[in-house]
């Protein structure tokens, strides 16, 4: 044993414990975004110095954007800050990164910080309607 009182599954089934108390995919998401406008930024650390501050801010605020994902997947206490500072980098990479790595990594960052600002831990999964309603009318017809 392993220290705990059942044997061990697999990682397969921890794994999915462990995406399960987090925002996995806004996490994901946030991180791809970021790594997409890295990879789409082309210009060498001698035009990045000589261009100045926007130049470092094409490569800075990407980053920020990877570290904000690998942030709220291993910290997801702090979800909500990093939701909002991956979302204003995301925003701001509209300007200082090829438009955001062509919108794709704009898109991805927006939708994660989203996807993250949203995320509630303790929330029960939701029943669809067609469940409500059966589970309503088996309860009609016990009580009648």
């Amino acid at each position: 044993m392993s220290g705990t009182d059942t044997p061990d599954q697999g990682w397969r089934p921890a794994f999915r414990g462990w995406r399960a108390r987090r925002p996995f995919l806004g996490g994901l998401l946030l991180t791809l975004g970021g790594a997409w406008i890295l990879v789409t930024v082309k210009a060498s650390l001698k035009v990045v110095v000589h261009i100045g501050v926007q130049g470092v801010a094409g490569y800075l605020l990407p980053a920020v954007m990877v570290l904000c994902g690998l942030l709220t997947l291993f910290s997801p206490s702090q979800r909500l800050f990093y939701s909002i500072l991956g979302m204003l980098c995301s925003l701001a990479s509209w300007i200082t990164s090829n438009l955001g790595g062509f919108f794709v990594g704009l898109a991805l960052g927006a939708v994660g910080s989203c996807m993250i600002f949203g995320w509630l831990p303790d929330q029960e999964p939701r029943v669809s309607r067609r469940k409500r309603r059966k589970q309503a009318r088996s309860a009609d017809t016990v009580q009648a």
